[in-house]
């Protein structure tokens, strides 16, 4: 399979202000950042959740908690996404007991990586609340899951890709829109 670039959609100054606006409503539906732990899903997920925890602390003078979540074993697809699937460490320094724990990925599509990192959270304790942060919503849900707050809604066919670039992970910062060449799932 092929892909094709489309557009940029964000440049790194959009995604940064995009972030801040999150960090505000983040901040604003859980009165402060008190009880407040973000868990970043492997692999853009976690720089998204570090992001956050910048623009709360920057904004709050307090540091939310921060942890790292691995989904691969809770996948419901994990027979077709690899042969050898990529195994990373969970990392959650704190117990998620009494916690209002915002789950953060880069990109909401079907819903399924929120749906794993649902049950992956539950095995380690019941939190108060949990919610959901996501740089994109591409819409396409195949499972009722609703992001909490959304940096940017982009509508998608089933034959583009969004790629979101983080410092951490691909040295620079942006999102694209890339195309299938052979119209292919």
């Amino acid at each position: 399979m092929e892909l094709k670039f489309k557009t940029e959609v964000m440049n790194e100054k959009e995604l940064n202000r995009a972030a801040l606006r999150m960090a505000h409503q983040i901040l604003e539906k859980n009165r402060g950042a008190e009880n407040l732990a973000l868990v970043g899903i492997y692999t853009r997920g976690v720089p998204l959740a570090e992001h956050l925890v910048k623009q709360i602390e920057m904004i709050e003078g307090i540091k939310p908690k921060l942890g790292k979540l691995d989904i691969t074993l809770y996948r419901d697809d994990l027979s077709e996404i690899r042969f050898q699937p990529i195994v990373r460490k969970t990392e959650i320094p704190f117990d998620v007991v009494g916690k209002n724990i915002v789950l953060c990925d880069d990109v909401i599509y079907t819903g399924r990586t929120a749906r794993a990192a649902l049950d992956a959270l539950l095995d380690l304790g019941r939190p108060d609340a949990i919610q959901l942060a996501t740089l994109l919503d591409r819409g396409h849900r195949e499972l009722p899951i609703c992001p909490d707050f959304v940096g940017k809604t982009l509508p998608t066919s089933r034959k583009e890709v969004v790629k979101v670039q983080f410092h951490s992970v691909d040295g620079r910062e942006c999102v694209e829109l890339w195309e299938r060449s052979n119209g292919t799932k």
